[in-house]
């Protein structure tokens, strides 16, 4: 796999949007357009109250640190942590262990603390779970870039949705990975090309921000236009 450079990091965030439309994301990160509605506005102010930089809190063991700067160059991403608790672990085996660190080997050091711990991605999230996996996909690539900044292993975060004040517990399986990887690459790919694809409508461009900007409804006269000529006119 490509190892990016500082300059080649795209926002992990991303690939949220990518997952949801292709179309979408490319008019954020491609053409650097963005606009607000009532539910990107809600999403703001719900990450804005789990942001609080620089602060950690220790409450039973557990070490709770907040807008947690990460990264991966392998993944070509980079982004900002909601949450990322770290829970007491039992003392590594005295036995050599291998690398890649999972639950129950250690865990990792912490400075000015004593003990292992083991770290765990939490993403904030405004209503309710959705069906495309793309909050899933997002919070394993975080801990992916843990995973790469700590040298260790983690196998499971959490999503935290405001509209039903639910806390989900989500592991990081060799699938989730590996759709994590395949949509860094294309993210990286679409960007590199400066491509914005076409897209149908669905149900998600009723709430989407950009709408009057991607112009869905159009995209689809104009593909339908183009292909009309294509195959009945000829020079």
């Amino acid at each position: 796999m490509t190892e990016y450079t500082q300059d080649d990091l795209l926002p992990l965030s991303g690939i949220q949007h990518f997952l949801f439309c292709r179309r979408q994301w490319a008019l954020i990160h491609v053409e650097q357009q963005w606009k607000e509605n009532a539910l990107t506005a809600e999403g703001r102010i719900m990450h804005k109250r789990a942001d609080d930089p620089f602060f950690t809190e220790t409450r039973n063991g557990v070490i709770t640190a907040r807008s947690v700067p990460v990264a991966s160059y392998r993944l070509g991403l980079s982004g900002v942590c909601d949450v990322v608790e770290f829970k007491p672990s039992p003392p590594a085996p005295s036995r050599s262990t291998p690398a890649g660190l999972s639950e129950g080997e250690g865990g990792i050091t912490l400075p000015n603390r004593e003990g292992m711990y083991l770290p765990s991605p939490i993403e904030y999230k405004r209503g309710r779970e959705k069906r495309d996996h793309s909050d899933e996909t997002q919070l394993c690539a975080q801990a992916m870039c843990l995973e790469e900044m700590l040298s260790t292993r983690i196998s499971r975060g959490y999503l935290f949705y405001g509209e039903t004040r639910h806390r989900v517990e989500i592991e990081f399986t060799s699938e989730l990975r590996t759709l994590v990887e395949d949509m860094s690459a294309e993210m990286h790919n679409y960007f590199s090309r400066g491509y914005t694809p076409k897209v149908k409508t669905h149900k998600g461009c009723r709430s989407c921000s950009l709408a009057d900007v991607c112009l869905p409804k159009l995209q689809e006269k104009v593909v339908a236009a183009s292909k009309y000529i294509e195959q009945n006119i000829e020079d």
